[in-house]
């Protein structure tokens, strides 16, 4: 399954989902159930108050968490999706040492991003970040890409509002 995405739209949704603050609130809530807001800066202690709010937001705002009374923020389908892209992600970077043996999860994430990202694109990529020769991965890696891309693509195409560019906001 491709489904084409132009070069702006991949680069978007990359910089979304690469977000080291988005990464740490959706593994998260997908290791440990829902988060009540009060206790985001507690569980979170990493991130900083306004890292935070812009990840909730983003989160938000591209439907990948929701407040549920009394239980506070959870994961919606979509969020349940990309954790499971992120979890693949992750383990495909552990396997095969990407970008190195030892490496956050949140970093391994965004080296897997971008390294998708250009085949991700219908037209030229030079807009879009290209590993150097020496971090391509192996053969044996290249085939074990295949359920990382093949996720990244199913969640892009059923979360098309991550491929949006966004407007700038108008100046008051």
């Amino acid at each position: 399954m491709t489904t084409p995405f132009a070069t702006a739209e991949v680069r978007n949704a990359v910089e979304l989902l690469a977000s080291r603050s988005l990464i740490r609130l959706v593994i998260e809530i997908d290791d440990n159930g829902a988060i009540p807001p009060r206790r985001l800066a507690g569980t979170l202690s990493d991130l900083s108050a306004h890292q935070l709010r812009r990840a909730a937001e983003a989160a938000r705002a591209h439907g990948l968490v929701r407040t549920v009374p009394g239980a506070g923020l959870e994961l919606t389908d979509s969020g349940s999706e990309l954790a499971d892209l992120y979890d693949a992600a992750a383990h495909w970077a552990r396997r095969h040492y990407f970008p190195a043996p030892v490496c956050e999860f949140s970093s391994r994430i965004r080296h897997v991003l971008d390294l998708l990202a250009p085949s991700l694109a219908t037209e030229c990529v030079d807009g879009l970040p290209r590993p150097s020769a020496a971090q391509l991965p192996s053969d044996e890696a290249e085939a074990d890409l295949a359920r990382p891309r093949a996720l990244l693509i199913q969640w892009l195409a059923g979360n098309p509002q991550a491929t949006r560019v966004s407007e700038p906001e108008p100046v008051a």
